[in-house]
């Protein structure tokens, strides 16, 4: 692998400029299509450390769904730069630089990931009927070609990085990428591990009834009595927001009833954008599901969304395991606004609407296609893990959906030793949450008060645990 200075990249990549930043760039930005096979075309946008470029990780960040884009991240959680909702309605926002940027210490990669998700796009529609599987293997193709196209990376450390869904896309690719330095496959990804955020990875463990009971009573939601028959009453958690039990939830009117009635939930416009999607059959999917009771759900569920006028509320780029799906849609304005604007698209060297639709948070063509074919996640987590990869397992401790007490129970299945004691973490000096260490360089954290999207609701404090542990420092 040749090495070449980040200045020889081609200009074709480099961003120059964004419509709504009227101030300079705080590191350099690149983005672009790799075709990783014949019409097969997968988007990205990389921001350079604002640190040390030569020398900090690369890492890559994968939104969940399956069917996000990644670039909910970018707008919404850690990328370089706030966005100030635009006045008048609809006009675009104001950016200003992030403080809290995960590209403050790394070189970050937000990949739209799979094709159909985001910018990434092909012309034959028949592509977008995939699976974790084949994820993997498109990912890790586009991982190649990428240190190709940036050679001075190459041996950087490497790491992926996301939330939700991503608990299973990131065990599958970093597994494909183990195999190939194995196999002695070039380039050879200098790869170190991995971080999950309140991610999916035993659905039998995550959907369960006691582990979800075992939070509720935690969380002062239900009584003693209710906790100790193992049940709950629908209506205490209806209309809460369980993404953040902490956050508020709109409730706007109920659908149309012959819309309801015929399950036509799908045929609103953009799936409802900007609000929570719940098919009416929602509470038999749950109660039809091995070890999951009806005290989860209601077939009255409440439908919520996120006003980024107000912090955040009812949200999330979804979680769907059993079919029918439940789907969340977030209120995506801001991010839909700009995105969609000719001159951005321009600006970040994505390809017009007319020619590959408008950016949505979440998918459709991925929403009802996507295989989820690679079953539990902890036979790959054993695997990276007793290889001597490095893994962060993260969790808003406010999350009702993928709750720390499932994940807290999938890392003790492992076996492995705890070699630091459950103990506090702090930032200035306040407790951020708790965090315990296993040997096999496995970490498991909670945040204090954040949500299924840890970056979004807690940025001060992710960025902290985020640099601590890059940087193999103690959090």
């Amino acid at each position: 692998m040749r090495f070449t200075s980040i200045e020889a990249i081609p200009e074709g990549v480099l961003v120059t400029h964004l419509p709504g930043l009227n101030g300079a760039f705080p590191s350099k930005h690149y983005s672009g299509y790799v075709e990783i096979e014949s019409d097969k075309y997968l988007f990205y946008y990389f921001v350079v450390s604002e640190r040390k470029p030569k020398n900090d990780p690369v890492v890559l960040w994968l939104n969940g769904g399956p069917g996000c884009s990644s670039f909910d991240g970018f707008v919404n959680e850690h990328g370089p730069f706030n966005f100030e909702t635009g006045k008048p309605h609809g006009s675009l926002p104001t950016l200003h630089l992030n403080p809290y940027s995960w590209s403050k210490v790394s070189n970050i990669i937000y990949l739209d990931s799979p094709v159909g998700v985001g910018f990434s796009y092909s012309k034959d529609q028949t592509k977008y009927v995939i699976g974790d599987r084949q994820t993997a293997i498109d990912t890790y193709t586009f991982l190649v070609m990428w240190f190709e196209l940036y050679p001075e990376f190459v041996n950087n450390p490497f790491y992926i990085a996301g939330e939700s869904y991503a608990g299973v896309y990131i065990p599958t690719l970093a597994t494909n990428i183990i195999q190939r330095i194995n196999d002695g496959v070039e380039p050879e990804i200098n790869f170190k591990g991995y971080m999950v955020g309140n991610g999916l990875t035993v659905p039998d463990i995550a959907f369960n009834t006691d582990v979800q009971v075992l939070f509720l009573h935690g969380m002062g939601l239900i009584s003693d009595n209710l906790f100790e028959v193992g049940k709950c009453k629908n209506k205490i958690i209806d209309g809460m927001n369980k993404f953040n039990i902490l956050e508020p939830c709109y409730h706007p009117p109920k659908p149309k009833a012959d819309m309801k009635e015929n399950g036509n939930w799908t045929s609103m416009p953009s799936l409802v954008r900007n609000q929570t999607v719940v098919p009416n059959d929602f509470a038999g999917l749950w109660t039809n599901s091995e070890g999951v009771d009806d005290c989860l759900v209601s077939s009255h569920m409440q439908i919520s969304y996120i006003d980024y006028s107000f912090i955040l509320t009812c949200y999330i780029c979804t979680i769907h395991y059993f079919r029918p799906f439940f789907f969340i849609i977030q209120n995506d304005e801001v991010a839909t606004t700009w995105l969609n604007n000719e001159l951005v698209r321009q600006a970040i060297h994505a390809e017009p609407v007319d020619m590959i639709g408008p950016w949505v948070i979440i998918s459709e063509n991925i929403l009802h296609n996507y295989q989820k074919d690679a079953g539990s996640m902890i036979p790959y987590h054993t695997k990276l893990t007793t290889a001597g990869y490095r893994a962060l397992i993260f969790s808003g401790d406010h999350d009702m959906v993928v709750p720390f007490t499932g994940t807290q129970r999938w890392i003790k299945s492992l076996g492995y030793e705890i070699v630091d004691e459950w103990r506090q973490w702090t930032v200035n000096e306040q407790v951020a949450g708790i965090l315990q260490e296993y040997d096999h360089e496995l970490t498991f954290l909670t945040i204090k008060g954040a949500g299924h999207r840890v970056p979004n609701s807690k940025p001060k404090e992710a960025l902290h645990f985020y640099t601590r542990w890059l940087d193999r420092e103690p959090i």
